[in-house]
């Protein structure tokens, strides 16, 4: 392995960052904002967070805007994920499971049947996928009003509160997390590994 081969691989995260940061001041940024915030909460993997974050970076005076556009499609999403699991949990089951995720779906189960209202307003603040909260909640037959709100305050404070801390770093902010995130992802992966090793 060269110098330069090696330069090219610790140099991996600061390339994908400048790519993404590229992404975000893509003129249909926005769009692609909505889709991942609606689709997250009922069946794709990727949060949101991982667009608005540097999406308010690139753009801070859009901040409230892109936090509110990702509230409101979230919780559409959200509707879908609870109207999936009112009417076709035995569909989606075996995909819960292929995931790994009956273990958090039993949890939010209880959840709800201890909290009811307040499982899905903090639902936005677990490493709980929140797909799985608004699935158990139609299944559980929440009632559908204070799974709303519950959405819309518990999402809302997420989501403001991340593009909140982005404008207010700002430019400074970018420029720090554009020295820093080889450093930053390496030791992720590094973390990762040794977890997974642990625990496996």
């Amino acid at each position: 392995c060269t110098f330069v081969e090696w330069s090219d691989l610790m140099s991996f995260f600061s390339k994908l960052y400048d790519r993404v940061m590229q992404w975000s001041r893509h003129k249909y940024a926005a769009y692609w904002l909505a889709l991942v915030s609606f689709t997250e909460s009922s069946c794709f993997l990727i949060p949101p967070d991982v667009m608005l974050a540097p999406m308010t970076l690139a753009k801070p005076e859009k901040a409230w805007f892109y936090a509110g556009l990702t509230t409101i499609t979230s919780v559409l999403g959200g509707l879908l994920g609870y109207i999936i699991g009112m009417t076709a949990f035995q569909l989606v089951e075996p995909w819960l499971v292929s995931l790994g995720y009956m273990d958090a779906y039993h949890l939010a189960e209880q959840w709800f049947a201890q909290w009811g209202f307040w499982a899905i307003l903090l639902a936005g603040f677990t490493p709980i996928p929140y797909k799985v909260f608004t699935i158990a909640s139609g299944a559980a037959g929440m009632a559908l009003a204070p799974f709303i709100i519950g959405s819309l305050i518990g999402r809302g404070t997420r989501f403001f509160l991340v593009a909140g801390l982005m404008r207010w770093g700002g430019a400074d902010l970018e420029a720090k997390l554009r020295t820093w995130i080889d450093r930053i992802g390496w030791a992720m992966v590094f973390f990762l590994v040794t977890g997974y090793l642990i625990f496996a």
